[in-house]
């Protein structure tokens, strides 16, 4: 019989890590025994928060500001972050922003900053977090998608594009590092009560959650068990994967990823 990896502990990297999904991801990681590089890259006070929370629990953490955008920046955490607290076991593509307006509005820079940050920096750290987890025999990518990505949504042409070449990019990363002991898949979330959501009142709430078949947003403490899970030893033989966690709202929409 082979034998199956054990990455349940080691060092993990989450990006956008000091607010919304990816702070419960850091702390949810921390508890279970990893070591944990908060990335941030503007919110510092957020961030030692999560650090801080992180160690009175008696983890071990380290806050790291980098934008993701910047291909030499994204580069640079990955080293920092080995540098700091050993070899990468797992590393979470989490960091994304919105640009929201129409297409014949939509600005090149709003094009270049979406693709910037939601796909080039996710592609440079996969990159490197793969090769050096392949160098230490195994580990987990996890990329955090949307199902905006797969079902589309009005005025969020740019940020679209950029969720679905990320499903893709997980499934070539799967193809090429499933030899190496490497585990690439994509957490697809629905809607989710963080920042993200907060600016809808409670008229539009309602709208979303009518088209949603379980009538609620999701918790982020919903997405980051999700993504515990792909990293631990359930998710040792899951790879190329891309699963949605939405409360069904692709299915309603007739949308699905198995294209």
């Amino acid at each position: 019989m082979p034998k199956i990896p054990d990455i349940r502990h080691g060092t993990a990297l989450v990006t956008g890590a000091s607010r919304g999904i990816g702070r419960v991801i850091a702390l949810r990681l921390a508890e279970r025994g990893w070591a944990v590089a908060v990335n941030y890259r503007a919110a510092r006070p957020e961030a030692e928060e999560v650090v801080a929370q992180i160690a009175q629990g008696g983890g071990n953490a380290i806050a790291l500001q980098a934008d993701v955008s910047l291909p030499e920046e994204a580069a640079a955490l990955v080293h920092r972050a080995e540098e700091a607290l050993g070899p990468l076991a797992v590393a979470v593509n989490n960091a994304g922003i919105t640009r929201d307006r129409l297409l014949v509005q939509m600005s090149e820079e709003d094009w270049e900053t979406i693709w910037s940050t939601d796909l080039a920096g996710p592609r440079v750290l996969a990159r490197l977090a793969a090769r050096s987890m392949a160098a230490a025999g195994g580990g987990s990518l996890v990329n955090i998608g949307s199902v905006v990505g797969v079902a589309g949504n009005a005025g969020q042409a740019n940020y679209a594009a950029a969720k679905s070449a990320l499903l893709g990019l997980t499934r070539e990363l799967a193809v090429s590092c499933g030899v190496q002991g490497v585990t690439v898949n994509c957490v697809v979330p629905g809607y989710i009560v963080t920042d993200a959501t907060a600016h809808l009142n409670a008229q539009q709430r309602h709208q979303w959650q009518e088209r949603i078949p379980m009538r609620r947003f999701a918790d982020p403490a919903e997405v980051a068990d999700l993504v515990l899970f792909l990293c631990g030893r359930g998710g040792s033989y899951i790879t190329g994967q891309c699963i949605a966690i939405d409360g069904g709202f692709l299915a309603a929409q007739g949308a699905g990823l198995d294209s």
